[in-house]
């Protein structure tokens, strides 16, 4: 089994690599690449999308690379191949993006990316550091997870979804701000699950493992 973690200049690539690798090893889930290739992308059993940044920049940069978003689509869409994205990577799952300018997202769950706007005004964004995660909607990706537990965040902008049923969990950061999305063979979470310790290997476990 292959998974392709997507490289177009647009994420932490390192630490994802590492992470990914290190549990893949731990699952048998077979070989993590980095790779823009899109035939690479095409023929890979899982996708990776990570991304820091902003969303028209990240989504310019991605289709910008040539023959990336149509591999990546062909992979998803055609094939059913299980799709994480990971903070910036999440977001651009959406149909709209709203920072700085309307940017059109991949449009794969229906919503949009808005700024996040605490009830509590001392409450900083961006949102940074470790929040407890409320689970929404039973998942595979939930398994050895429960609600509380920490994961690490660093964003200013969360996806609403149109759907309730697409959004998997939340946090309360003065309000509820989007944790987890999902629909189909496609995740999202807008934490990054490389830097969220145990419960983040955890969740890239379950990820590698799951069989849609």
């Amino acid at each position: 089994m292959l998974t392709a973690i997507i490289d177009y200049e647009s994420g932490n690539l390192h630490s994802a690599e590492k992470a990914f690798q290190r549990m893949a090893a731990e699952t048998g889930a077979g070989t993590t690449v980095v790779t823009a290739d899109p035939d690479v992308v095409a023929s890979a059993d899982r996708i990776v999308l990570p991304g820091d940044g902003a969303f028209p920049h990240c989504a310019e940069q991605l289709r910008d690379r040539t023959g990336l978003m149509q591999a990546m689509r062909e992979a998803v869409e055609v094939k059913g191949r299980p799709f994480l994205g990971i903070c910036v990577g999440m977001q651009l799952m959406a149909a709209r993006g709203h920072e700085y300018q309307e940017t059109d997202g991949i449009g794969w769950i229906d919503g949009d990316v808005v700024k996040i706007t605490p009830d509590d005004r001392a409450l900083k964004v961006p949102h940074m550091g470790w929040n407890d995660l409320v689970i929404d909607q039973p998942h595979p990706i939930f398994g050895g997870v429960a609600t509380g537990d920490h994961v690490y965040f660093v964003h200013s902008y969360h996806f609403r979804t149109a759907d309730p049923a697409d959004l998997l969990a939340h946090v309360d950061y003065g309000g509820p701000v989007t944790a987890v999305v999902g629909k189909d063979t496609m995740l999202g979470l807008q934490f990054h699950p490389e830097k969220s310790a145990a419960i983040g290997l955890r969740m890239i476990a379950n990820f590698l493992t799951w069989a849609p």
